[in-house]
């Protein structure tokens, strides 16, 4: 249990990913994020989740301070001033990661994946949800393969889960929620090839590290969170409470996208 924890101090995060202009969506999960923060008298933390170099950019990253600052949000950790728990842009932060996916390969827990994503699409069943291909069992590597692989920076790593087993999520709006390995996710890749971290492993990595005590994120994440919760589990480390936000979806019922910068109708929610 960490420290802030331990003590009952709320820690809650922001934690935009600056490929494109923030739409109501993100506004909305902002804005219930730091309310909760302020309700609870915790601290509240600005996380540039800025992994994806090639979407990722300054443009998207101004605008998107910018329009946060233009809401009257604001923070007490962050990019812009500091804090104890930095730095806060994750595209600065490989060796944390390193450190962590290199714990996970000591303890047999990831094993090296050469499958290609078209491999995986024409072999995968889809997930319960329809919206990813679940990895095969089949196109694990034999644990003794496995075991003799050396570790190393420039090879996929997946996370190996456990077929049929149930995870809980007990969610403060949405009361608990299941999902069973193997029909809602299934091993998910925790390093990339490229030298970086998955988004599940970097998101786990720095909400250990910074010592966040609640998640506030949308509802189309909380398949993320339940493979997150796994990461946390085998960190040994306590899971944070979650708060998953109702989806803002555009005039055709879709999620919105981040296509498009409207500032009117960022600043008319409130």
């Amino acid at each position: 249990m960490s420290e802030d924890k331990a003590n009952n101090c709320y820690r809650g995060r922001l934690a935009p990913t600056p490929s494109g202009f923030l739409h109501q969506g993100h506004i909305q999960t902002f804005r219930q994020a730091w309310e909760r923060a302020r309700h609870a008298k915790g601290k509240l933390v600005l996380r540039m989740d800025d992994l994806d170099q090639a979407r990722c950019t300054q443009d998207y990253y101004d605008a998107c301070m910018e329009d946060m600052k233009g809401m009257g949000l604001d923070w007490d950790e962050g990019p812009d001033i500091g804090g104890s728990f930095g730095p806060y842009v994750q595209s600065v932060r490989k060796e944390k990661y390193l450190k962590f996916v290199q714990k996970l390969f000591k303890e047999g827990l990831i094993y090296p994946c050469t499958r290609s994503r078209k491999e995986v699409r024409e072999h995968g069943l889809l997930s319960a949800c329809k919206n990813e291909y679940l990895y095969p069992e089949s196109f694990r590597p034999s644990k003794k393969s496995w075991n003799q692989t050396p570790f190393s920076p420039a090879v996929n790593w997946r996370f190996c889960t456990a077929w049929g087993e149930q995870v809980l999520l007990e969610d403060k709006r949405l009361g608990e929620k299941s999902f069973v390995v193997g029909e809602n996710f299934s091993d998910f890749l925790v390093w990339r090839k490229e030298g970086t971290a998955s988004y599940e492993l970097a998101t786990v990595v720095d909400d250990i590290l910074m010592r966040i005590t609640e998640v506030v994120r949308g509802e189309d994440l909380l398949v993320s969170s339940a493979r997150q919760s796994l990461l946390f589990n085998a960190f040994k480390h306590t899971t944070p409470g979650f708060y998953h936000c109702e989806l803002v979806k555009g005039v055709d019922g879709k999620k919105l996208s981040k296509s498009s910068r409207s500032l009117p109708r960022l600043f008319s929610l409130s």
